[in-house]
């Protein structure tokens, strides 16, 4: 049976990400107790883990609400990311003749052909994003480091966050499917000597925009 903090824990996750919290609105941990029959203890060790993913923020002794994005955020976002992927990325250059990158630089065209179908058709920013996802957590799994995935895992709903705000620009779309496009080329060619500068300049547009966004 699931630990009822992770219960709390989960079910609090799942309301944020499917927009239930209003913005600006304080919620108390008194109010997530009893909808879930649950005692307020489990409710707070939720309450704080969500707090350290940047999901929420707590409001000393009133409750929590939504996480409000800074400039801080985005900019402390975009170096993990950056340090996380590109490392990774270069990783695969490294071993792109082995059957198992292979197997992975395969996938990735999977997901890219994804990709060109939503722009095509739907144009739906949320399926776009999850396969955008689909090719950066990608990269970071490829090295079966747990300690590496779970550092980054820390950051992925802010990520999202930030990604689903720069597809709202126009051509950021395209963009994306050219940038991932470069990166997929990059590993497939073993380009070691480049792939840090091809990675990044992926990085560097997006936080840009989201930057800007905030200004």
């Amino acid at each position: 049976m699931t630990p009822l903090n992770e219960q709390a824990y989960l079910h609090l996750r799942r309301m944020v990400r499917s927009d239930a919290f209003e913005r600006g609105k304080i919620y108390s941990e008194t109010g997530v107790s009893k909808e879930l029959g649950i005692s307020r203890t489990p409710v707070r060790d939720a309450i704080h883990r969500l707090s350290q993913e940047g999901y929420i923020d707590i409001v000393p002794s009133k409750g929590f609400m939504l996480h409000h994005l800074t400039k801080q955020d985005v900019i402390e976002t975009f170096q993990i990311r950056s340090a996380i992927e590109t490392f990774c990325a270069r990783r695969i250059c490294e071993e792109t003749d082995t059957p198992k990158a292979k197997r992975f630089l395969g996938e990735m065209d999977e997901i890219m052909e994804r990709m060109y179908q939503i722009m095509a058709t739907t144009k739906s920013i949320e399926e776009f994003c999850k396969y955008d996802f689909d090719f950066h957590t990608g990269l970071v799994d490829y090295l079966e480091n747990e300690q590496l995935s779970s550092v980054y895992g820390l950051y992925v709903h802010r990520m999202i966050n930030l990604a689903e705000l720069s597809l709202k620009h126009k051509s950021r779309m395209d963009d994306t499917c050219e940038e991932h496009m470069a990166i997929l080329a990059g590993m497939k060619n073993g380009d070691v000597d480049h792939i840090y500068e091809i990675t990044m300049r992926h990085m560097d547009t997006p936080k840009a925009i989201n930057l800007a966004d905030l200004l």
